[in-house]
């Protein structure tokens, strides 16, 4: 066990605890908590933008199916959620902001009522489980590594929630941005280092590229088949669109300090995060070439121990610390927005029906209380999950929002006919339709993807239902 390695992780991690304590005595009502009260200048919101899709699955997760499957295999991530991060910044973030929304089911009561509120929030909170079950999952891991096995993947969760719970409780989404910030900053800096000593360990960047080219990994197209397609249209529309009418995302929004650095900020943010993905790719295509075999077994396998193995492996202890300084960083930071996002959520969307009337005060403390609560339930559900892909736990995990609340929400934008009617229908349509896909229930999502039917379900129903009373009034006056 080194000891040094991990009395450096010990110390970052109590740094950007203590940042994030120190956040918390700037909170001083419900939308600093939420929304960092609206005044993150253009930089922090990059950052935090950034640090919204860069996570365990994009250091750990993508390297490893770019490496199986080539540039076909992540369309859904990192290109989906990098272009997800820009549709955002281009189509809905000017147009959120000026509504002065505290969360993205506002949007849902103010223009369709409360049912459809309740309903995609629930569908939003839903959405969670899987995303902050994958970070969770990869803390673990990464404990696990870091003490040679003498902690268990189990108990290096709990140690990981803990680290991440504490700052966000505390300091709320003020205390995400400005860990958000250091900790991208230590993520940059550190992977690119490491891809510098990685080309070198491969013999330089041109043997690296040399073999992606050799297995063909830079194809991106799929077979020209129609199952084949629609699976490939699939995957890329259920981050790049199910990512939209998230809390998450929303949050990075709301807390610009105006409009155009909101839709900046996201904007940066969405095309940064693509092609820094690319970083370690070329990183774990390094450690395939430097491993060999070994390096091929491990990324069919266990995917989620190549780098750490590599990086302990076959660099010295400097590098180690970059690594996991630059790992626990791009963990931290995704985990404690999709920590905040969902509770924030819960109780301005669903508790607030049940108990009307608290004070911002009883609402801030019932934020601090579901985090809590939130936290325990994922770690929970990632203890119970175990053996699931990292990738997969993230990749499922927005199929009930695009199906459920996408198309209410950008119809509600952009079609002023768009009724509440219409909303209910695209919500029962495109969710009944997706769960008619499922393997469980019928062959059909062999054929055709169950969230892209679903998708297309939501849209008809929007359209339908939205007409449907408008042409029967227009017939019964004729």
């Amino acid at each position: 066990m080194n000891y040094t390695l991990i009395t450096s992780v010990v110390i970052y991690l109590l740094g950007t605890l203590a940042v994030g304590v120190w956040a918390g005595t700037r909170i001083k009502n419900t939308t600093d908590f939420a929304i960092a009260g609206r005044s993150l200048p253009l930089v922090m919101v990059v950052t935090t933008t950034f640090a919204t899709w860069f996570g365990a699955e994009t250091v750990m997760g993508i390297p490893a199916r770019f490496v199986e499957g080539g540039l076909n295999a992540i369309v859904e991530d990192p290109f989906g959620a990098g272009t997800c991060l820009i549709l955002v910044g281009m189509f809905f973030a000017a147009r959120l902001y000026k509504l002065h929304l505290l969360t993205i089911g506002d949007y849902f009561r103010k223009r369709y009522g409360s049912g459809i509120e309740v309903f995609c929030s629930v569908a939003i909170i839903l959405s969670y489980l899987g995303w902050v079950a994958a970070q969770i999952t990869a803390l673990g891991l990464v404990f696990t590594v870091l003490t040679n096995g003498a902690m268990s993947e189990a108990v290096g969760m709990i140690v990981g929630t803990l680290a991440v719970l504490i700052y966000v409780v505390i300091g709320g989404f003020l205390a995400v941005a400005f860990t958000d910030f250091i900790q991208m900053i230590v993520l940059v800096i550190g992977l690119t280092i490491i891809a510098f000593v990685s080309a070198d360990l491969a013999g330089g960047a041109g043997n690296v590229l040399a073999m992606a080219e050799q297995r063909n990994l830079w194809n991106f197209l799929p077979p020209p088949t129609f199952t084949d397609i629609a699976m490939f249209i699939a995957a890329g529309v259920t981050m790049m669109f199910g990512s939209i009418p998230q809390q998450d995302v929303f949050q990075r929004v709301m807390s610009a300090k105006d409009a155009p650095t909101a839709r900046a900020g996201a904007i940066i943010g969405g095309a940064s995060y693509i092609m820094f993905a690319f970083v370690p790719m070329f990183i774990v295509a390094s450690a395939v070439l430097v491993l060999g075999d070994a390096g091929l077994e491990l990324a069919k396998n266990d995917y989620q121990r190549l780098l750490p193995t590599f990086v302990l492996t076959k660099m010295p202890l400097g590098m180690q610390i970059i690594f996991f300084g630059a790992l626990l960083s791009a963990i931290k930071s995704t985990s404690s927005a999709t920590l905040l996002a969902p509770s924030t959520s819960f109780v301005e969307n669903i508790l607030k029906h049940l108990r009307p009337g608290m004070t911002d005060r009883q609402q801030l403390l019932a934020t601090r209380i579901s985090i809590v609560a939130f936290a325990a339930l994922v770690l929970a559900y990632a203890i119970a999950m175990r053996g699931t892909s990292i990738y997969e736990l993230v990749s499922t995990a927005y199929q009930v929002t695009l199906v459920a609340a996408f198309v209410p929400l950008v119809m509600g934008l952009y079609w002023k006919r768009a009724t509440t009617q219409g909303a209910i229908a695209s919500v029962t349509l495109g969710i009944g339709t997706w769960i008619l896909f499922f393997p469980q229930v019928s062959p059909l999502g062999e054929l055709f993807p169950g969230q892209l039917a679903g998708l297309i379900a939501a849209f008809i129903g929007i359209i339908a239902g939205s007409l449907a009373p408008q042409v029967l009034q227009n017939r019964r006056e004729l």
